[in-house]
């Protein structure tokens, strides 16, 4: 990782590279680059030099920004025989509350990811958590179900900000060997949300209350979480930082030659939506490794989603559990999360810190963060199977519901894994790389919900449940293979800048 009194995104390269390309000295005029303006040894501007208790608020901050938008995806399953009585539709219409919402995030990471690259963290967070809350507030006052999913499509296109920038957010305050604890703790969030809306509206349909109390309060929930941004979460994108640095220092000396790298790219309106639409795609569709972590985390995120049919099948039907305690079922999920967070601090982070000065000055090779996938991956197929031949109504409730645990615990620490890997080989464009995955496992996510019921009716639970566990095996030799390959894949990659390539992988 570069010195954090340097940029470290893309941008700042580029235009470094720019400058030392146009330096000329001619009689007495001075080196160009001697008016680059950079963060100082121990610049408090610098967000990498923030105090821990500034950077853990923060990242707490962005955690739930992010507990709020998959909170509010999941939310609606319970109110699903609700909508269809109220609304005369099918239950896969439905189903579409809940599909329609993380469809949008299918949309959103596209802007959101790369915007933030070029305007900063701080104002996109703002703008999209406000039209984010305004549309929470059209789902609660809707009077039918077309204004509903629409809402819903297009409040989950707005929540999408916090899935695609807070892992960016987060990168750009921690060093990496500190970012893997505070990925960690921030990881649970995404699976938290889930795992707790079922709970909410689920006592609600016990309370007797209308179902438009939940969209009230995921009102409140997204109008404190858009003042939490205004008031207490600042830009951490180093270019913007140092562009607003090079201004203040020409207002304050008079002297205009003093610039920020970005300043001095010329960009024209279609390279910049190029920048802004096509470069996530880039990444995806050039990058063998990324094709790979997303197709592995798309099926992952796609399962959790998929619980939020199949549970009622297992355990409202099989067991005759009434609404609210059938939302109970998903709580295992986020626990399993919680432990997956203290197993990461515990034990894999300790190691990595090792490696860290193992390697220094150097940084670890992102193929070491694989590891936590290796371990995790293979009680990722135990947990689906372990759910699938305990879900019969004869067995005791405790041994499917308690799968889930295990199955949250190997979920969160995949995608811990697989996320730090992202951030430490794709760096320059982590925020574009993260906004790709994003798109694409929202896609799973909103696709898996429409079959899972279709599909737990044909097969049986304990068959359509096996057939996710044999799709996990199937697919559980990919941190692995990049364990082995990595380095050799990112030598030749144009987005994962590396050294010289290894005699053998690090990992």
């Amino acid at each position: 990782m570069a010195d954090s009194s340097r940029l470290s995104f893309q941008s700042a390269t580029t235009a470094n590279k720019l400058a030392e390309n146009s330096t000329v000295t001619l009689d007495n005029k001075v080196d160009p680059d001697s008016f680059l303006v950079l963060f100082d040894e121990g610049d408090p501007a610098n967000p990498k030099n923030w105090s821990v208790a500034k950077k853990w608020y923060l990242t707490s901050a962005a955690g739930l920004l992010v507990l709020n938008a998959t909170f509010s995806s999941s939310a609606p399953s319970m109110l699903l025989p609700t909508f269809m009585e109220d609304f005369s539709v099918s239950e896969e219409v439905a189903t579409l509350t809940v599909s329609l919402f993380v469809c949008g995030y299918c949309v959103g990471p596209l802007l959101w990811g790369p915007l933030s690259e070029q305007y900063g963290r701080r104002p996109i967070f703002i703008i999209s958590f406000f039209i984010y809350m305004c549309f929470q507030i059209g789902c609660a006052l809707s009077q039918n179900i077309t204004s509903m999913l629409v809402f819903r499509f297009l409040g989950g296109m707005f929540a999408a900000a916090p899935l695609a920038n807070s892992g960016a957010l987060i990168s750009d305050i921690w060093d990496a060997k500190q970012r893997g604890t505070a990925l960690a703790v921030f990881t649970v969030a995404p699976f938290a949300g889930p795992g707790v809306g079922p709970v909410v509206s689920g006592y609600l349909v016990l309370a007797g209350v209308s179902w438009r109390w939940l969209f009230w309060i995921l009102t409140i929930f997204a109008g404190v979480c858009w003042l939490q941004i205004i008031f207490t979460m600042p830009e951490t994108y180093s270019p913007v930082l140092l562009a607003k640095k090079a201004k203040e220092i020409r207002k304050r000396t008079g002297d205009e030659k003093y610039y920020a790298a970005t300043e001095i790219q010329r960009i024209t309106f279609s390279q910049r939506i190029e920048n802004i639409l096509a470069r996530p795609f880039k990444v995806l569709f050039t990058e063998p490794m990324m094709m790979a972590i997303t197709l592995y985390m798309s099926f992952v995120y796609g399962c959790i989603y998929l619980l939020f049919e199949a549970y009622p099948v297992v355990f409202t039907e099989g067991h005759n559990l009434n609404a609210g305690v059938s939302g109970l079922v998903f709580l295992p999920l986020p626990i399993g999360g919680f432990l997956a967070v203290a197993t990461y601090i515990l034990f894999f982070n300790p190691s990595y810190e090792r490696k860290a000065q193992e390697c220094a000055p150097n940084p670890v090779p992102p193929e070491f963060r694989l590891r936590v996938a290796m371990v995790s991956a293979p009680f990722l197929v135990i947990s689906f199977f372990w759910f699938a031949w305990t879900s019969f109504p004869s067995i005791s409730i405790w041994a499917p519901m308690l799968s889930g645990g295990l199955l949250g615990w190997s979920i969160c620490l995949i995608f811990l894994a697989l996320i730090n890997y992202i951030i430490d080989a794709y760096l320059a464009v982590a925020a574009s790389a993260l906004a790709i995955v994003t798109v694409v496992r929202s896609l799973f996510g909103a696709g898996f919900p429409l079959f899972a019921t279709q599909m737990y009716d044909g097969l049986g639970p304990e068959w359509a449940s096996s057939l996710l566990g044999f799709i996990a095996l199937i697919m559980m030799p990919i941190p692995f293979v990049l364990s082995r390959y990595g380095a050799t894949l990112r030598f030749k990659s144009k987005y994962a800048p590396s050294g010289p390539l290894p005699s053998s992988s690090p990992a």
